[in-house]
């Protein structure tokens, strides 16, 4: 006999029906990942691809960030912003040009140097003997196994008029353009004043939001110029220092490893090992003598590291610090998108990102994260 089924108890064993809004968003859900994947994919590849363009953008905005603040104190006095504007730039194109002048000769000497300094230093180290005298003749037998292999073949010989001294220099119109479009693009924006972070209130409809962005921003200008500004005077002491560790040591041309210094240590890491490496590199063929290239490599290397480790965390303000594998990355990375500019902005950048989390509540997290140890709490013991 079957049983009986209420119309009631049918449809209590019939599943519901979702809503074409609930299934919208359950697909939009399942999308989420795979659209935010394809967005930094496209994004990465934009920055590579772009990367004449959006590193002088970086750097014009970065020193917006810097200027701003004294372009308000000067607007505080009745200077007005173009001529702010105006005074910065003409400043900041000044010490380009003597920069640029002072450098032009001994830089361009030492590239043309370059190839027989290079060999100097492989006779030096093929002379030396041991395991180095092997390496170079197991270098030599794979070279003539290739060359017996290559005259068995037709070979094309192109030979270029071209050398390493002119391609470097036809690359400096283009480097030249990228720093006059970097101080025009500056020139406008500090010219601007507040129409950014007027721009950037406006957007915001609460007056809480309004507030907050406009304490960000100022908190970013504040510690970044800060920072930047510090840098820059530390890196000058370090520069003259090494000049005059240079010219102690005999070193040709001790003002240029100076001006070197001076340059490269606002890379992390790397640019003091570069600087130190060229130097000893030098030192090895002018002095002659192993013992000398230690000393000046060990030299360079203990002025950096005073600098490093005592003088920017004594005179920087403790709530710069950043966390180190993090700070190692973001060189790695800008350097592997923006080449040598981008180690040069990696850490200002990331001054900018560390600043905006902790002046964002929901990012609050992130920025720890990015901190030191010493950034906020103690480290959890367990």
């Amino acid at each position: 006999m079957a049983a009986d089924v209420t119309p009631d108890a049918a449809q209590q064993h019939i599943a519901p029906k979702a809503s074409p809004k609930v299934l919208a968003v359950g697909a939009l859900g399942r999308l989420e990942i795979p659209i935010i994947g394809i967005f930094c994919i496209m994004l990465l590849q934009t920055m590579v691809w772009a990367s004449v363009f959006l590193i002088p953008v970086t750097a014009a905005f970065l020193g917006y960030f810097v200027l701003n603040r004294p372009r308000r104190w000067l607007e505080n006095i009745g200077v007005p912003p173009i001529v702010s504007a105006s005074l910065f730039t003409a400043i900041l194109t000044i010490l380009i040009a003597m920069l640029l002048v002072q450098l032009s000769a001994p830089v361009a000497q030492f590239i043309e140097d370059l190839p027989s300094l290079m060999e100097e230093i492989k006779e030096k180290l093929s002379a030396s003997g041991g395991t180095l005298e092997a390496i170079n003749d197991a270098t030599v037998a794979a070279e003539q196994i290739i060359t017996e292999q290559d005259e068995e073949t037709v070979s094309v010989e192109v030979v270029s008029n071209t050398g390493f001294v002119a391609t470097l220099f036809s690359m400096a119109p283009g480097f030249l353009s990228r720093i006059l479009f970097t101080l025009i693009l500056l020139f406008f924006l500090v010219a601007s004043g507040d129409m950014f972070l007027t721009k950037t209130v406006q957007s915001f409809d609460r007056f809480r939001d309004k507030r907050r962005a406009v304490e960000v921003l100022h908190s970013i200008e504040d510690r970044l110029g800060y920072y930047l500004g510090g840098i820059t005077f530390i890196n000058i002491g370090l520069g003259v220092a090494v000049t005059i560790a240079m010219y102690l040591w005999d070193m040709p041309s001790p003002i240029v490893f100076g001006l070197m210094a001076f340059a490269l240590n606002f890379v992390p890491f790397l640019g003091g090992l570069m600087g130190a490496s060229v130097a000893a590199a030098v030192a090895f063929v002018s002095l002659d003598g192993t013992w000398a290239a230690i000393g000046v490599f060990a030299s360079y290397i203990a002025m950096t590291s005073i600098e490093g480790q005592f003088i920017t965390p004594l005179l920087i303000s403790r709530r710069m610090r950043l966390n180190t594998t993090v700070v190692f990355l973001s060189v790695a990375f800008f350097a592997w998108i923006w080449s040598v500019m981008g180690m040069v902005v990696a850490l200002p950048i990331l001054i900018v990102i560390k600043i905006a989390c902790d002046e964002t509540q929901s990012l609050r997290t992130l920025g720890r994260f990015l901190g030191d140890v010493d950034d906020d709490e103690k480290p959890i013991r367990g």
